[in-house]
């Protein structure tokens, strides 16, 4: 057993005058916050050398760009579950194809994170993260979203909000009054760029945390809130491609990550912080098994289509986007290739006869969707 470790002041739940308690914050973050306890140290040392691993393990990856996208559709499936949505990862890459009459609506709500994830990457590349980029990577994610009430996309409430139950009194917490977002968010802003001696992956957990308790947005701030993790550690360089989300392991323990958010605005920091950070370690794993299998898998089917001869230049255009997007029709074929719709056709038919797609329906005919269905294992187990 180690020693318990002590609360920190975070905050405390306060009356307000229409009857509910909400929470208001402390200054962040607190003065006496340290980490010396010997689990988390441990937690700290493991999941840093994880991701260590694993960013020198994709760096060795041919195309990595193309995997990436993978990687970030599946986080978006994921993310977008946490809160409620049904469709599913091969809803989302289906609809990326065409927009059929029997996905699941909310499928709309795994696209918009695709997107804000995509802008939150690309403009980092110019801007730092800061409050403007939240609110605009907010913006895409909630701009003409399916929704039923009115989010405001991109902008900080100016009402009360709730977290579960049907109004404040029976919340099972309610943030803090729009009075005091403003003034929290610059804080957490001012955090993004100071305390330098403090490692990365604990300042990210508490951004985090920090984050969901302020719950700045209307709607969305879930979401928002684990977009805000990837795009942070690339900012820092831990990782130098965006490999690692979290959203994996947090649906799956989703009642304790909702659990250890309440414990942390208790003032129990260090159960958050463990729980986050043997989140990292174990998703760092499953990532490292991910891209080894990625690596072998992409060395098999190149040796595959170098047997073709001829069109081995339009087969290898074929193979890379699928990495991208592996669920294709024919018109997708002929966008990537260039080819001809009589030539996309041939091409994959060359690719069914490798085993490399499959046809996603094998009775039908006409309007074929085809798989690579190897690949997408890999990221199928949402």
């Amino acid at each position: 057993m180690y020693k318990k470790s002590p609360k920190v002041n975070i905050g405390k739940c306060i009356r307000q005058i229409e009857g509910y308690k909400a929470f208001i914050p402390e200054k962040f973050p607190p003065k006496n916050l340290s980490f010396q306890g010997e689990r988390l140290i441990q937690l700290l040392s493991t999941s840093s050398l994880l991701l260590g691993k694993l960013d020198g393990l994709t760096k060795l990856i041919p195309d990595m760009d193309f995997f990436i996208f993978m990687y970030i559709k599946k986080e978006a499936a994921l993310s977008s579950q946490i809160e409620g949505t049904k469709a599913r990862l091969t809803d989302a890459l289906h609809a990326e194809i065409e927009r059929a009459p029997e996905l699941p609506p909310d499928v709309d709500d795994i696209l918009h994170y695709i997107e804000a994830m995509n802008l939150g990457l690309s403009e980092l590349k110019d801007i730092p993260l800061s409050l403007r980029l939240i609110k605009k990577i907010h913006q895409v994610l909630l701009t003409e979203a399916r929704s039923t009430f009115f989010p405001c996309p991109g902008e900080f409430r100016k009402t009360q909000n709730w977290i579960m139950g049907t109004n404040p009194n029976n919340a099972r917490f309610v943030p803090p009054p729009p009075d005091y977002v403003t003034l929290a968010m610059a804080d957490l802003e001012k955090y993004f760029y100071s305390y330098r001696n403090i490692p990365i992956l604990i300042k990210i957990g508490l951004i985090h945390a920090q984050f969901e308790t302020i719950h700045p947005f209307i709607d969305g701030n879930g979401r928002t809130g684990r977009l805000l993790i990837t795009l942070y550690l690339c900012q820092e360089k831990l990782l130098e491609r965006p490999v690692l989300y979290l959203s994996e392991y947090l649906k799956k323990n989703r009642d304790l990550y909702f659990a250890n958010l309440d414990e942390y605005r208790k003032g129990n920091v260090f159960l958050w912080m463990e729980f986050f950070l043997e989140g990292v370690g174990k998703v760092a794993e499953e990532a490292i098994e991910t891209s080894n299998k990625i690596i072998d898998l992409r060395e098999k089917d190149q040796q595959k289509i170098m047997k073709l001869g001829k069109g081995t230049k339009n087969a290898v255009k074929l193979l890379k986007n699928l990495y991208k997007l592996p669920m294709i029709n024919v018109k997708k074929v002929e966008e990537f290739t260039g080819l001809s719709r009589e030539g996309a056709n041939r091409l994959v038919k060359k690719f069914v006869k490798l085993n490399l797609l499959v046809p996603k329906e094998k009775d039908k005919k006409y309007g074929r969707i085809f798989i690579y269905k190897e690949y997408l294992r890999l990221f199928e187990n949402s």
